[in-house]
């Protein structure tokens, strides 16, 4: 098994959870990653360790399809069946991608899977830790899988953080607060969130041929992207940590938000989007 650390730093104008229908702020944020994060998302596609050239891909746990349409253009003559829990976001991967993705709307932690083809590669972008039982999802992608195919398991190191340490200047620190709040309930509901996937793979029977972490840090380049990517992540966090938060980190955080405060981050000049991804790449032998 290799490891490599790809730290990447660049200036250029995002994949997360996937959660019931009707949450469109959260299609809004993984259409905001995949704008962001689309040269990344390609990189990992491109170093998958593939002794041939997938003919058919499983993406579980597609979203709004960052994954999928990065899986098509690197290889154009597969074709994708694209898997979600969100009718919404499954809609959304049918309008953009036409004919060459079947979109499948399942739950997996619900047994027995629909019937989902014989793939080469399985791609599971930010979606297994959202699953109870991980260890037999993997155990059904084994079974799934053709001799010798591939799953690539892509995990984020936590949330994109967006604001410099000193913001903002009346409440430093108050982008990890939130985020600490909201980590405490993670650990409690979603104990599999920063796992190592490595064991697991390996338990499941698969062959781990490589893991790789990658650092991204990409500049606001007045582009506008980060700044619309921090302020729809801002939002969803301010919503999810507005409980364990004090009132004057509340109104930070709305200032923060606000569209016409010039302090507010879509007119902020100092933001970075900063994140890390792992991916396991690992074998059915």
């Amino acid at each position: 098994m290799s490891t490599a650390h790809d730290h990447t730093h660049h200036h250029s104008g995002p994949h997360g959870p996937h959660q019931p229908d009707g949450d469109t702020g959260l299609a809004e944020i993984l259409d905001l990653d995949a704008e962001v994060l689309a040269e990344h998302i390609a990189s990992i596609v491109s170093s998958l360790p593939l002794e041939s050239e997938p003919r058919h891909i499983v993406d579980l746990g597609c979203g709004t399809g960052a994954g999928t349409f990065a899986l098509l253009e690197r290889f154009p003559g597969a074709r994708v069946t694209a898997v979600d829990t969100a009718a919404d976001h499954l809609r959304l991967v049918r309008e953009k991608a036409g004919a060459r993705v079947r979109t499948v709307r399942a739950d997996l932690d619900t047994a027995p899977w629909p019937d989902l083809g014989t793939p080469d590669l399985v791609w599971a972008s930010a979606s297994l830790h959202h699953l109870a039982r991980p260890d037999r999802a993997l155990a059904d992608v084994r079974g799934l899988l053709a001799p010798g195919g591939l799953i690539a398991v892509v995990e984020l190191g936590g949330f994109p953080r967006f604001l410099p340490a000193e913001v903002p200047e009346d409440r430093p620190g108050l982008e990890e607060r939130a985020h600490a709040a909201v980590d405490r309930h993670h650990t409690e509901h979603l104990p599999h969130r920063g796992a190592d996937w490595g064991p697991m793979l390996a338990a499941a029977g698969f062959t781990v041929e490589d893991t790789r972490t990658i650092t991204v840090e990409i500049e606001d380049d007045g582009g506008g992207a980060v700044g619309r990517y921090a302020h729809a992540a801002l939002r969803r966090l301010r919503g999810a940590a507005a409980p364990a938060l004090g009132p004057e980190d509340l109104t930070a955080l709305d200032e923060l938000l606000a569209a016409d405060s010039p302090r507010g981050v879509l007119r902020r000049g100092d933001l970075a989007l900063r994140t890390e991804r792992t991916v396991w790449a690992a074998r059915r032998p």
